[in-house]
């Protein structure tokens, strides 16, 4: 088998003979008002930037034709590549803007061959190029499409997601209708508009190969801007996983950026943002008329790759568009000349096909397709700036990350004598209709605004397979842990016959390569040296009552403002030991005898929908509380919002609450905790011999069927070696000592701003892109974090806050143990950061050229 990455990006005049516009960098041939959005044939729509920033494209001769420059509010990244050719920013023919795609997609047909082509399955990105994909799926032929979606919907559940390196939140979700959709081992083509540093590339393939290995991918973009470096890091990635990567983009080229440009860009968006808001802000006088006209569009087809659209779809849909596109020309003032299709956000391809059809009807009107967007650019009212006006309005589709702005660029001042704007009905709401809304500031630029809406497709529910009556009592102590039976109850099934445990070095080979999934398997149980063992007893005796207060403050703030009885749900098995101090906490305080269990979290996967369903036929959810130990860079918590989510949609439970309880909280993630500080808690020092005794948890699909709880294994034969319940006792002694700080504390708690900041998150963005890593799931920030990476992980490198003490004993002597270097860092959120080595086969080497010490 090929395992290399192979560039197909060749060929010109492919497609492409209009892609720079003839007359402009919105494609208007001159019409209407040249100059005011469009611009001359001598003024290239990046201009502005370039002189000012000293910014160079360089590459094919068709790239300055293909994209202009903007600028944008952004700590990473001033600049913004512009496309002139995919109908998001810039208004453009629409037959340019399919033709793009379509001619990206035969390029694929004729690198996979007649047979290859026939088993792919395309999957474009949201927002930007979600009709791009959809264009490369019709080139291939017969190829099923899905597009990645920043919209839950209710009632599907995710096939997979994955994260864009600059978000906080998964960005994208994956939900197909066919949950067998991406199961097969055909060719996998991903699509977007721009190929620039290949992380979120990366970052798919890494997630979706992980559930769904197959030898072959294709990468498809209009343009390739990355540097040599990302490209070597493809070609490794392919050699790690064992596939085959290709290649298909329309054009290569660089961005070359000097020193400081984005200080300089950071201060030119500052200068500008005030005049381009006074000028969004007057607006133009005029008020056209707003209408509607009914589509009927047919009840069999998609409104677009959301949750899949097949071969079947696409030939009922080319049937349907004659009929569309009339009903459309109809309804269009008499005289019109000038006409825009907006689509909206991730509606993309939907309104391309509708232009596209009136492009065909009426080739005496100038029609033009682009759609409104999530993301803010500066508008410069400049022929050599790309963005030359901004429409600012809220968003009008209930999007799941709350209310917000949206933008439609280089529409105003264009001249169009009318504009169809088409949303799909989810997007249909009040605040479309607004004064302020989409609606409104479109007609208050042109003389006419149709409304077209086209049904969202929402898949019908599969019958659910048929469920146990009574799903089982949980597992508790002496049987099961070394707990006693009332601190906790194990919602586990017990897998302590079953051997999973696999050397380190074997599973971190195996994870990496996308071969397993860490949940899959264990790592050997690390068993301590004494010289250890005296560290975690010093530990414990320093830090016993910085707990005990930690624990009180967490406590007191669930009591005060989640529930006054709580169900205490610990995230097993960090979070346990956890679950049980808050619930003697509150006995011991208050004389609560608090119910508390432990289930099962796994990144990637979920939490244990089983274990939810016994929490919610016996308590009230809304008195559930999730505890964990601490937040690292906040991906668990993320975790549990979404599976949260999903099982609301899929049982029609609701009343959990996301938000976690944690002892510590250095990464800003949650609202309720004990302290911020990143300080060193002795449990995160050992695995289960402080957890009592239990592994962490296990999902495996031979192992856990779909009427299971997830698994864990009892390791009864460390007995000797426990200190579960003197770590409990230990801390429970100082109870009495804190209980007056414990009560400040949580007076001032209460009443401060605990916002989340995530700040943790951007500290780990950075450090990931600065050691060359470039995946934020490798790096794990924060004293336990770290102890983990050291004991379960094959470590690359320690980064400590310079001055750290004896918070780090530990660490150190763990790294020395295993030959991993601790470099001091001066300015570390964190008291240190555990970075899992990034490139991890036996005998390889890491970023630096150094091999890993095992």
């Amino acid at each position: 088998m090929d395992k290399a990455v192979n560039d197909a990006a060749t060929g010109r005049g492919d497609g492409f003979g209009n892609a720079g516009g003839s007359g402009g960098s919105d494609g208007s041939d001159g019409a209407g008002a040249p100059n005011r959005v469009g611009q001359g044939d001598d003024v290239w729509s990046g201009s502005w930037v370039a002189e000012r920033l000293g910014v160079q494209l360089e590459g094919d001769d068709t790239l300055t034709g293909m994209l202009g420059l903007a600028l944008r509010r952004n700590p990473k990244r001033a600049h913004l590549l512009v496309s002139n050719v995919l109908g998001k920013h810039v208004p453009q023919s629409p037959s340019v803007v399919y033709g793009s795609g379509f001619t990206l997609g035969r390029r694929v047909h004729a690198l996979l061959g007649p047979a290859g082509a026939r088993r792919a399955v395309v999957v474009g990105y949201a927002e930007t190029a979600t009709g791009l994909g959809h264009a490369v799926a019709d080139g291939l032929g017969h190829a099923p499409y899905l597009h990645s979606t920043r919209r839950p919907v209710t009632g599907v559940a995710r096939a997979g997601g994955f994260e864009e390196s600059h978000s906080h939140a998964t960005s994208h979700l994956l939900l197909p209708e066919d949950p067998h959709l991406l199961a097969g081992d055909g060719p996998l083509v991903l699509v977007d508009d721009e190929f620039s540093t290949g992380n979120t590339v990366l970052n798919t393939i890494g997630a979706l190969h992980e559930r769904y290995p197959r030898d072959r991918y294709v990468v498809v973009a209009l343009v390739d801007m990355r540097s040599s470096t990302d490209q070597d890091r493809l070609t490794d990635f392919a050699t790690e996983i064992g596939a085959r990567i290709d290649l298909v983009t329309a054009a290569r080229g660089t961005v070359r950026l000097p020193d400081g440009v984005l200080e300089k860009g950071q201060a030119l968006v500052a200068e500008h943002e005030p005049a381009a808001a006074v000028r969004a802000a007057a607006g133009a006088a005029g008020r056209g008329r707003i209408g509607r006209v009914d589509l009927r569009w047919p009840a069999d087809v998609p409104d677009g790759g959301r949750h899949g659209f097949t071969a079947a779809h696409r030939t009922r849909l080319e049937n349907a568009l004659p009929a569309l596109g009339a009903r459309l020309a109809e309804a269009l003032p008499s005289g019109a000349r000038r006409v825009l299709v907006l689509g909206f956000e991730e509606l993309m391809y939907a309104p391309l096909r509708l232009a596209g059809e009136l492009e065909q009807l009426l080739p005496s009107t100038r029609i033009r397709f682009s759609t409104t967007t999530r993301s803010p650019v500066l508008a410069v009212d400049d022929p050599g700036y790309a963005i030359r006006t901004r429409l600012v309005f809220p968003a009008h589709d209930n999007p799941a990350d709350g209310p917000g702005e949206r933008y439609a660029y280089n529409v105003a001042g264009a001249a169009f004598d009318a504009v169809i704007a088409v949303v799909d009905s989810a997007g249909d709401t009040p605040a479309l209709h607004a004064p302020d809304g989409l609606l409104a500031q479109l007609a208050r630029h042109t003389p006419h605004v149709l409304l077209a809406v086209v049904p969202s497709y929402v898949p019908g529910t599969p019958p659910a397979p048929e469920r146990p009556a009574m799903l089982p009592e949980p597992l508790r102590g002496p049987a099961f842990s070394s707990y006693a039976p009332e601190d906790v109850g194990w919602l586990l099934q017990d897998l302590s016959d079953v051997t999973l445990e696999a050397p380190t070095e074997e599973r971190e080979e195996a994870i990496q390569s996308g071969g397993a999934h860490y949940a899959e398997s264990l790592p050997v149980e690390y068993q301590p040296s004494e010289q250890y063992q005296a560290l975690f007893h010093a530990a414990l005796e320093t830090s016993a009552a910085r707990i005990a207060h930690a624990a009180g403050v967490v406590t007191e703030t669930v009591l005060a403002e989640r529930s006054p009885r709580p169900v205490l749900v610990s995230l097993a098995r960090a979070g346990t030991p956890v679950g049980v101090l808050m619930r003697r906490w509150a006995q011991h305080r208050h004389g609560l005898d608090v119910a508390h269990y432990a289930v099962s979290i796994v990144r990637g996967r979920g939490i244990d929908a089983n274990a939810l369903r016994w929490l919610a036929d016996r308590h009230d959810p809304r008195d559930v509380v999730f505890v964990d130990g601490w937040t690292g860079k906040g991906a668990i918590t993320r975790e549990l919002a979404a599976g949260l989510r999903e099982f609301e949609e899929a049982e029609g439970v609701t009343g959990f609450d996301p938000e976690i309880a944690v002892l510590a909280d250095p990464g800003s993630c949650v609202r309720t905790y004990g302290t911020r500080e990143d300080f060193l808690i002795p449990s995160a020092c050992l695995n289960s011999t402080v957890s009592g005794l239990i592994s962490r948890t296990v999902l495996r699909a031979d192992l856990v069927g779909p009427h299971d709880y997830h698994g864990a294994k009892f390791y009864r034969e460390l007995a000797g070696a426990d200190v579960s319940t003197l770590f409990l006792d230990a801390i429970s002694a100082r109870f009495d000592e804190v209980t007056d700080a414990v009560d400040a504390a949580t007076k001032e708690l209460l009443s401060a701003d605990r916002t989340p900041t995530w700040e943790g998150w951007a500290a780990v963005e950075r450090i990931s892109e600065e050691y060359g890593i470039h995946d934020v799931n490798l790096v794990k920030p924060g004293v336990g974090e770290t102890t983990r990476v050291l004991l379960r992980r094959v470590p690359w490198k320690i980064l400590a806050r310079a001055g750290a003490g004896p918070d780090l004993d530990h660490v150190r002597l763990l790294a020395e143990q295993r030959g991993v270097p601790v470099e001091e860092v001066a300015e570390l959120p964190y008291t240190c950061v555990g970075l899992i080595h990034p490139k991890y086969t036996r005998g390889a080497t890491g970023a630096d050229g150094k091999a890993v010490a095992v």
